[in-house]
């Protein structure tokens, strides 16, 4: 459709899509780097997906009960550029409100992939006004999706009332061949039939290439009856050209109203660039600028024009998506203004929640637990915090991967319920064995203002690391509960017992990893986690019961707050002649080596140490008390690998970590096979003690 020549309304139709489709190749052109092929093939889909079916408001980018548009197929961001940027969509500011410009203006899109641009390689969270999520790694949106549409039938049992709807928006998500083999998509799409998630829609831009090549390479699935087997409606359009077929498949979507819906739908990658077609280079690379010149020739454009937007075309969007969303949105706003009268809880309630802020009082309950030698499991203290903090927190919701009666992560109070098909109001979420979409499902819960948890075995924090990893990234506040925490799993064997990962979720930027080492610290790792509204945390906790320190006689448990504190000194104001550092379980260990060195005379100091990056956050002098420079002699004790260990205990202090995996046996054999005894403890600190005296100054 040549920009001179469009008149009716489908003429201004296809004119919008080949400007997405020139947009997307002058930009990734420009950046000599980016993926050209699968925006210019959905350009149809997701114009008339955005133009005649979205309801968005792009004057109000975060209302409430607006659609979510989610492209799970990352690659093809400036797809989401283009229709961001020719929707008009306002950007809007940390704090919630406009800026006055616009979320990506057309020097943005020349900016692609370009440092500290709008509009990088992969939309972020964010980083973009109108990004949802953030999409790249295949599935993850999928997987965010899941939690988008379970967050809005929560939002609907929640706060909806007779007469008084607040909510009842929908969740549209883009993806193709790579999501639909990536082992995520499976989990949650199993999830969304399972919960028969009606508002959910997927539409599978199924062009057969990926960068190797044809997906005959390694992918024969037929994924139509795949998803009827989830329980999914499953329709199929052709040509992604077809217009009258899309609209037709996307309402009877619509109208469904007993499960998801995927819509298969047939493309041909960088379409209108003939000598591209079908080939993976249009999937990964510029298409050069011959290529560009015959694709524009096809559209009817002006070949050398470059970054044009034609006159009508902003026009058009705004007539039709900008004006429905603009109608729908004043109409809700005057809806929860009434709201806030007739329910004022409920309307308070939903106005923090929106805020991303939490109750007053939300941690007063959290209880204090009294001394106790034989104590109390971590996993069983985190579960009593964990319902005291809920109670006060109504959106505050999550589960475990099957697996909530040993991690206690039940939310147990009455009118706690679970949440399914027929319950969308319950908090307690069952995710079955998945724990990969329980991390992407999660995501997209806290995207969506919920504050979720999720829970497994620590083990198997190995299966949902990208999630954990996009959490840090969109700076969204999940917290993630993983107990048997050690090789205190003991007879359940190396499968079982954790060894590197501490060490792989301490080196996720962003991300904070907590460790408490009695009932009480696990009071102040969920008071850390929780104020926080940006960061996710991870709370990691023992099976076997830790003995419950005296606070009376050693340091209080809100040190934790800072990371690392003493929680047993030298007597009167001694210098320390060492250093016994741990984390967890292993605390009372140092503590039982301390007090018999104390005995001895020796003067000892146990840092606890639950959360190195908090530690790491402290200004140097908190942590010079802590960890005086002067004392050299060291020694740290974790149940885990060693790696990271020598920034605290230096090149010549004593480690009592793990070197290799675990093995099948009691935890009282395990411990003594690998050294993790009150004694080894004392013998290393004397050691060190003796090291530092016979080598004098070091």
């Amino acid at each position: 459709m040549s920009p001179a020549s469009a008149k009716s309304p489908a003429d201004l139709d296809q004119l919008c899509i080949n400007t997405i489709r020139t947009l997307s190749m002058d930009a990734v052109q420009k950046a000599n780097s980016g993926h050209p092929g699968t925006p210019m093939a959905l350009a149809p889909v997701a114009f008339h997906l955005w133009q005649n079916h979205l309801r968005y408001d792009p004057e109000a980018p975060l209302w409430p009960n607006r659609d979510r548009f989610v492209l799970s197929v990352g690659h093809a961001s400036m797809l989401l550029y283009s229709l961001l940027h020719l929707a008009g969509v306002k950007a809007v500011g940390e704090d919630g409100k406009p800026t006055g410009g616009p979320a990506v203006s057309l020097d943005d899109i020349k900016q692609f992939r370009q440092l500290d641009s709008k509009t990088p390689g992969h939309p972020e969270y964010r980083e973009t006004t109108g990004v949802e999520t953030t999409t790249g790694p295949l599935g993850q949106g999928l997987g965010n999706s899941v939690g988008m549409a379970m967050a809005a039938r929560w939002h609907e049992a929640h706060f909806n009332q007779p007469g008084a709807a607040l909510f009842g928006y929908r969740v549209y998500a883009l993806c193709g061949d790579g999501d639909m083999m990536e082992g995520v998509s499976h989990e949650a799409a199993s999830l969304a039939g399972h919960l028969r998630l009606s508002n959910l829609i997927w539409i599978y831009d199924s062009n057969r290439i990926t960068i190797e090549g044809h997906t005959d390479l390694a992918y024969s699935d037929d994924v139509e009856s795949r998803f009827r087997g989830y329980n999914w409606n499953t329709m199929h359009v052709d040509d992604a050209n077809d217009e009258a077929a899309l609209e037709a498949a996307i309402n009877k979507a619509k109208a469904t109203t007993d499960k998801p819906t995927l819509i298969v739908v047939k493309s041909i990658i960088a379409w209108g660039a003939p000598n591209k077609q079908d080939t993976s280079a249009a999937h990964g690379e510029p298409l050069g600028e011959e290529e560009i010149k015959l694709a524009k020739r096809a559209y009817g454009w002006p070949e050398d024009a470059q970054f044009l937007v034609p006159e009508g075309v902003r026009e058009h969007f705004a007539a039709g998506m900008g004006a429905r969303g603009k109608a729908a949105r004043e109409e809700w706003e005057k809806r929860f203004a009434d709201y806030g009268k007739q329910f004022p809880e409920l309307g308070a309630q939903f106005s923090q929640m929106h805020a991303n802020a939490l109750p007053d009082n939300w941690d007063a309950d959290i209880p204090v637990f009294e001394p106790d030698e034989k104590g109390i499991a971590t996993r069983e203290s985190s579960g009593k915090v964990l319902n005291a903090i809920a109670q006060r927190i109504p959106w505050m919701i999550g589960g475990a991967a099957d697996l909530a009666p040993s991690t206690k992560t039940n939310l147990k109070f009455e009118g706690a319920g679970s949440f399914e098909h027929d319950s969308y109001g319950g908090r307690n979420l069952h995710f079955g064995i998945r724990e990969h979409g329980m991390g992407a499902v999660a995501n997209g819960l806290a995207l969506s203002g919920l504050r979720p948890f999720a829970s497994t075995f620590l083990i198997f924090s190995d299966y949902m690391k990208p999630p954990i990893r996009l959490s840090a990234i969109m700076e969204v506040p999940v917290v993630y509960v993983f107990t048997h925490d050690s090789i205190g799993v003991g007879e359940d064997g190396p499968t079982h017992q954790p060894i590197e990962q501490l060490a792989s979720l301490r080196g996720v930027p962003g991300l904070t990893t907590l460790r408490p080492a009695d009932a009480n610290e696990v009071g102040e790792a969920w008071r850390v986690a929780l104020s926080r509204p940006h960061v996710p945390a991870c709370i990691v906790v023992t099976r076997q019961p830790l003995p419950t320190f005296d606070r009376k006689k050693y340091g209080p448990a809100e040190g934790v707050r800072r990371g690392a504190y003493v929680l047993a000194d030298a007597p009167d104001g001694k210098k320390p002649e060492v250093l016994l550092l741990a984390t967890g379980s292993e605390v009372s260990l140092c503590v039982a080596a301390y007090e018999k060195l104390k005995a001895e005379g020796v003067a000892a100091r146990v840092v606890s140490m639950p959360s190195w990056d908090i530690f790491e956050q402290q200004d140097h002098a908190y942590k010079d008390s802590v960890l005086p420079p002067d004392v050299n002699a060291r020694v740290a004790v974790e149940q885990a690998a060693t790696l990271g260990w020598d920034r605290y205990v230096g090149r010549l202090g004593s480690q009592i970590v793990m070197h290799t995996f675990g093995a099948s046996a009691p935890l009282k054999a395990l411990k003594t096979k690998f050294g993790f005894t009150p004694e080894r403890v004392y013998d290393e600190a004397k050691k060190q003690i003796e090291r530092v005296k016979s080598n004098g100054k070091e």
